[in-house]
């Protein structure tokens, strides 16, 4: 358990200095075909569905590649 929260902090960590010093790196999250987007007079909705699905399998196999046991 202790290993996953470090590793979730060192993510989080970089995912910030990414957003903060690099931004055009993640210009293409909730840009991809199949992300949802409705914009009405009063409200919007924004359902990144393709976005999350690359990010988890891209997730997936990071995870898979360095906590194989």
């Amino acid at each position: 358990m202790g290993k996953i929260l470090v590793i979730t902090g060192i993510l989080l960590a970089v995912t910030g200095l990414i957003l903060i010093y690099a931004p055009g790196l993640l210009n293409w999250f909730g840009k991809l075909p199949g992300d949802i987007h409705i914009k009405n007079d009063n409200s919007q909705v924004f359902i990144p569905v393709t976005s999350m699905i690359v990010i988890s399998v891209v997730l997936t196999i990071l995870f898979n590649l360095f906590l194989r046991k």
